[in-house]
């Protein structure tokens, strides 16, 4: 699917400008993942999946990784990005288990940037260009500090890529930092 047909399809279930911007980082941090991890010939799928991961959660927040498949489908999505995209819920909503490295770092990742964007935006450059993984611990130590980002989701998904938590954390900092830009100006056209 190339990418403008997976931006609009997105587009088509979701018009809050949160969930744009996260399904944006998330796309730019897969893609990250995907040139570092060595998958460099994957990076436009793994891009999708990760713009398309919450492509249901707007609207059906109740069913979320439950109706993706219906809406995919509907947009033209083939069964590898399906199956993909579902893998994020496994545990909380589906029994899709996350197979290849892709899937686990979607599982790993997504919950993750949540909380280092939360963590960032209080920070006084507003940004995670200058965070650092003792700043994201902190904060991941505080439980009612970003609530919504279970941490429980992202110490399974840095399990199940072999990883410390604090790698993931690297990481995903490094991910979102090279693509905090091009997502800004996406949400903010006239900045």
């Amino acid at each position: 699917m190339p990418r403008a047909q997976a931006l609009a399809l997105f587009k088509q279930y979701n018009k809050d400008p949160f969930h744009l911007q996260h399904a944006l980082t998330v796309e730019g941090v897969m893609k990250w993942y995907a040139a570092d991890l060595g998958y460099g010939d994957e990076l436009e799928f793994w891009g999708n999946v990760g713009l398309l991961h919450d492509i249901d959660f707007e609207m059906y927040p109740g069913e979320h990784c439950l109706k993706a498949p219906e809406l995919l489908r509907s947009g033209g999505a083939d069964e590898a990005l399906i199956h993909a995209v579902c893998s994020h819920g496994y545990g909380l909503t589906v029994d899709i288990k996350p197979e290849h490295e892709m899937e686990k770092v979607l599982y790993a990742a997504d919950e993750l940037t949540g909380l280092i964007w939360a963590a960032a935006i209080i920070r006084p450059s507003k940004s995670v260009k200058d965070m650092e993984v003792k700043s994201v611990r902190k904060k991941y130590r505080t439980l009612n500090f970003a609530a919504g980002c279970s941490r429980d989701v992202i110490e399974r998904g840095a399990a199940m890529l072999g990883w410390e938590l604090d790698k993931l954390i690297e990481k995903t900092i490094l991910a979102m930092r090279s693509c905090e830009d091009d997502v800004t100006g996406a949400c903010n056209p006239e900045k």
